[in-house]
C-alpha cells in the first residue's frame, strides 16, 4: 500500500513525569524490517508498564521505540521483506516492545494475531499484552492444569481480568483479591469463583478456608514486597509462586523451611526484553491453543474505558487512580 505520510502523531515525551507529560508530537513514520510489518494503528492498549515508562522507572529495552505502547491492533499496510503477501491489509493485533501510542508502529509479523469478524479493534488492542503476559506465566512457567486452583492478586485489572477469562476457560478455579467490595463484585461477575476484599479481609485466611485448608496451585503475582511470604503461606504442597511485578517493593523476607517442607517452586518473568524468537514462539502457541475461543467469541476482554490518542494524559491519569476495571485502551485510527 502506498501513499504513506511522512510523519505521525505519537506519544513519546521528552521527560519523565505525571500524565500530563503525554501529550502528542510529530514523529518520522517507522520503516518495517525484514521480517516486519507497518500497521496503521486503529487502537493502542494502556498497560502498567506504560506508565512506568512515563515515570522514568521501566526505561525501553534496547532497540525499542521511545514511543509508549506495548500492543497494538490495526492494518497491515506496508511488508518487510521476507513477509508473507497473505498479510498485505489483514487485520491483526500484535505484541510489541514499544511504538503502540502511535498512528503507525512496526511490528515483527511473527507477533501479529488476525483480528476475526466480531472482534472490534478496541477489543483486539486490550489483548496481547495480557494474554502473552498470563498464558507465559499462569500455564508456562506457573503449570497450571485442569482442576488446579490459582490465586490472582489485582483481580480487576488488565492481568486480573484476562487471568479470571483463561482460568475459566482451562478449567482452574480461581480467587483473586480486589481492593473493594464493589471491585470483588465486579471480579465475580467477570467470572471469578471467589473475590476476597484485601482491605477487609486477610487474604491468607481465606485461601486457606475456600480450599478447605489445602492452600492454592498457583499465585500469579504483581504486588511483591511483604505478600511474598504471605503469598507461599497460601500454596499448597507442589505449589508454584510465578511473580510478574513488584508494586509494594522488591524486596522480601521468606522462612526457607516453608519453601522445603511444601516443596514450592518459585519462578517469575518479565516479558518486554525477551527476544522476538520467544515472542513468536508463544504467538504460535496461542494461535493454536487460545484464538480459537476469541475466533468463537468465548474470550473477550474486559474494557474499562477509550481515550483518544491526544487525550493519553486521560486515560493514565485513569489508570494512576486505580478505579478502573479491565482495560483502558486509546483509540487512533479506529
Amino acid at each position: 500500500m502506498t501513499d504513506l505520510p511522512q510523519t505521525m502523531r505519537a506519544i513519546d515525551p521528552a521527560e519523565p513525569g505525571g500524565p500530563d507529560v503525554l501529550q502528542p508530537v510529530d514523529r518520522s513514520v517507522p520503516t518495517p524490517g525484514a521480517g516486519d510489518v507497518l500497521i496503521r494503528v486503529a487502537a493502542a492498549g494502556v498497560n502498567r508498564p506504560d506508565v512506568l515508562q512515563r515515570q522514568g522507572k521501566y526505561p525501553p529495552p534496547p532497540g525499542a521505540p521511545s514511543i509508549l505502547g506495548l500492543e497494538v491492533a490495526g492494518e497491515v499496510v506496508v511488508l518487510g521483506d521476507g513477509v508473507d503477501s497473505t498479510l498485505s491489509g489483514a487485520r491483526v493485533c500484535a505484541l510489541v516492545a514499544g511504538g503502540g501510542y502511535a498512528e503507525y508502529c512496526v511490528v515483527p509479523a511473527a507477533q501479529c494475531l488476525p483480528v476475526p469478524d466480531g472482534l472490534t479493534m478496541i477489543e483486539a488492542a486490550a489483548i496481547p499484552e495480557t494474554l502473552f503476559t498470563v498464558w507465559t506465566n499462569v500455564f508456562q512457567r506457573g503449570g497450571a492444569k485442569a482442576g488446579e486452583t490459582l490465586l490472582v492478586h489485582g483481580g480487576t485489572s488488565g492481568i486480573g481480568t484476562m487471568a479470571i477469562a483463561l482460568g475459566k476457560l482451562f478449567g482452574l478455579t480461581v480467587i483473586v483479591t480486589a481492593g473493594s467490595a464493589d471491585k470483588c463484585a465486579r471480579a465475580v461477575e467477570i467470572g471469578a469463583d471467589h473475590a476476597i476484599d484485601y482491605r477487609a479481609q486477610d487474604f491468607v485466611a481465606e485461601v486457606q478456608r475456600l480450599t478447605n485448608g489445602k492452600g492454592c496451585d498457583v499465585v500469579l503475582d504483581m504486588v511483591g514486597g511483604d505478600y511474598f511470604a504471605r503469598n507461599l503461606a497460601c500454596l499448597a504442597v507442589e505449589g508454584r509462586h510465578v511473580s510478574i511485578a513488584m508494586l509494594n517493593g522488591a524486596k522480601a523476607e521468606v522462612f526457607i523451611p516453608v519453601i522445603m517442607q511444601k516443596r514450592l517452586t518459585l519462578t517469575g518473568s518479565t516479558l518486554r526484553p525477551r527476544e522476538a524468537s520467544f515472542k513468536a514462539a508463544v504467538a504460535a502457541e496461542l494461535r493454536e491453543k487460545v484464538w480459537p475461543f476469541v475466533t468463537d467469541g468465548r474470550l473477550r476482554p474486559v474494557i474499562d474505558s477509550t481515550y483518544p490518542l491526544g487525550d493519553a494524559a486521560a486515560a493514565h491519569a485513569r489508570m494512576d487512580g486505580g478505579a478502573h476495571v479491565g482495560k483502558i485502551v486509546l483509540s487512533i485510527n479506529a
